[in-house]
């Protein structure tokens, strides 16, 4: 191989050299800067087959992918000074590289911290407004919702954008939570006996009218049977009396043995009368008055 073909082939190999140093892909997932000793010169670059300038242009690639973050018993006061200990996540992911470059110096675990105290002074606002009681009772959604908000808009100057924050539980430090069960005990307490009162309540006014309405309805029947009986005592007695009048001899017949049946063959009873009184007339013989 003569000198010339020698010379060429370096010539070939140091373009080759040259123009892959000049050509970087950028993924999907990916999100791409150039950089002009350690200015930023490009950030928008779609995915594909791209140029720069070697040795003079630096190219910083981050992955746009979605980063979860969780935190176990952080401590949030409430508006009543109670301590609470707050598990929850953070999804985020990086949406500008530029802004994060300059923000983070590009660095993933400085972001991820960044994100974290701002969420976090976010949940210390939304707990800090809210009693005890509010913060527990609390849709869990409602609760984030305010802070996401805010968070969200702080977060894009640090080149990132919030997904999602979700509270995933709220515990009560130990001093306070036996304050808080006995609290809730007197307060149970409390409404099982305003209950118990109002039940007693109800339950003797139910009686009294009860009661009431007996004593109505024993009087309405009591008067209604008198009348009723009063009635039928004066049809009896306008009956006898015609009775009677048709044939006073029989009507006094038949008095005289409802009196002999009335008064006479009872066991231990002692009548001492006159065998000729009136009253055994009809035993003497069949004689007549």
């Amino acid at each position: 191989m003569n000198e010339r073909a020698i010379n060429l082939f370096i010539a070939g190999a140091a373009a080759l050299i040259l123009l892959a140093l000049s050509m970087f892909t950028v993924k999907e997932n990916e999100l791409a800067l150039r950089l002009q000793f350690s200015e930023i010169v490009n950030d928008h670059y779609e995915p594909g087959l791209h140029f720069r300038v070697p040795l003079i242009d630096t190219v910083r690639k981050f992955e746009n992918r979605i980063v979860t973050q969780s935190y176990q018993g952080e401590t949030f006061l409430t508006s009543e000074n109670k301590r609470l200990n707050v598990n929850f996540y953070i999804n985020w992911r990086v949406a500008d590289a530029a802004t994060f470059y300059r923000a983070n110096g590009g660095v993933e675990s400085v972001a991820a911290a960044n994100v974290a105290s701002i969420v976090k002074d976010g949940i210390k606002a939304v707990v800090a407004q809210r009693t005890l009681q509010e913060v527990v009772s609390a849709d869990r959604a409602a609760f984030t919702g305010e802070m996401f908000a805010r968070a969200s808009a702080s977060v894009k100057s640090l080149g990132v954008a919030l997904v999602d924050v979700r509270v995933q539980r709220i515990d009560l430090v130990d001093e306070v939570s036996e304050s808080v069960y006995q609290r809730m005990r007197e307060n149970f307490n409390a409404l099982a006996k305003r209950l118990r009162a109002e039940g007693a309540e109800s339950a003797e006014r139910i009686r009294a009218e009860a009661d009431r309405e007996r004593t109505e309805i024993n009087s309405s029947a009591a008067r209604d049977a008198q009348k009723l009986r009063g009635e039928g005592d004066a049809t009896a007695a306008a009956i006898y009396a015609r009775a009677y009048g048709r044939n006073p001899e029989f009507a006094n017949f038949y008095r005289t043995l409802q009196a002999y049946r009335a008064t006479i063959g009872r066991d231990g009873d002692v009548l001492i009368m006159d065998p000729n009184s009136e009253f055994f007339r009809y035993f003497r013989n069949g004689a007549r008055r």
